[in-house]
């Protein structure tokens, strides 16, 4: 039987070094399955990470759970479900606290909730509950971190590269932070867009799809082509 505690500090590892590829969340989860006996401490390792890591870290913990709960719920283990379920509106608060600290995180809780709803995970009417407290924790936003513009403004300051400063006491992300958060998104984005663009690998799908997108050929294309060839042909007899 494997040492619970070298378990938990291993688990502890990767949830603290979590980013923005799949193959990290999965390799988590596929981790935190092996040790199923160990589910609760499990779980206790994921909510005290949410509370001591930075913003970017505690959103990448909250892609992750995603991956959990989907993997626990297919290899029908609901322990791990069960608990997020009931845990649910703490780790939003740890991932976008209300005061505004965690404002940038707001989007990446929601597109979580939405997908933990589509999968059954979450009842419609507790994120429906739970959007209502993002909403406000939504309008601090411009004022609770920096953007990127705001980064390369003060590129020569010291502190901003190298420590969280705090405006109207909520603390703001360090230079490194943001540009970290900056190619995470970017690397999510690039996932959500090929996933969009996605096709089964059965036949000739693509191809079917696109055909259907086209519409029947008329005689105003056949006009259109004619005249084309027309002004090619002149174009040429000018050369």
């Amino acid at each position: 039987m494997a040492d619970p505690f070298e378990v938990r500090m291993r688990f502890t590892s990767q949830l603290q070094h979590l980013n923005a590829s799949v193959n990290s969340s999965q390799k988590a989860a596929h981790y935190a399955l092996k040790y199923r006996d160990m589910d609760e401490d499990l779980h206790s390792c994921i909510l005290e990470q949410l509370e001591r890591n930075s913003m970017n870290n505690r959103a990448n913990i909250m892609y992750f759970i995603e991956h959990l709960c989907d993997m626990a719920q297919r290899e029908n283990h609901t322990n791990f479900v069960r608990m997020i379920q009931k845990d649910i509106l703490m780790v939003v608060d740890a991932v976008a606290p209300s005061d505004g600290s965690g404002a940038a995180n707001v989007k990446v809780v929601r597109r979580v909730l939405q997908g933990l709803q589509q999968k059954g995970i979450l009842l419609p009417d507790t994120v429906t509950e739970i959007e209502g407290c993002l909403k406000e924790r939504d309008t601090v936003a411009e004022h609770a971190v920096l953007s990127p513009s705001d980064a390369n403004g003060q590129r020569d300051n010291a502190q901003t590269q190298t420590t969280s400063t705090k405006v109207n006491g909520v603390s703001r992300p360090d230079k490194r932070q943001i540009e970290q958060r900056i190619e995470e998104d970017r690397e999510r984005h690039k996932r959500l867009r090929e996933s969009i663009w996605a096709v089964g690998d059965e036949g000739d799908q693509e191809f079917e799809r696109l055909w259907d997108d086209v519409s029947d050929i008329g005689e105003d294309d056949y006009i259109a082509a004619e005249e084309d060839a027309i002004e090619r042909r002149q174009a040429l007899g000018m050369a």
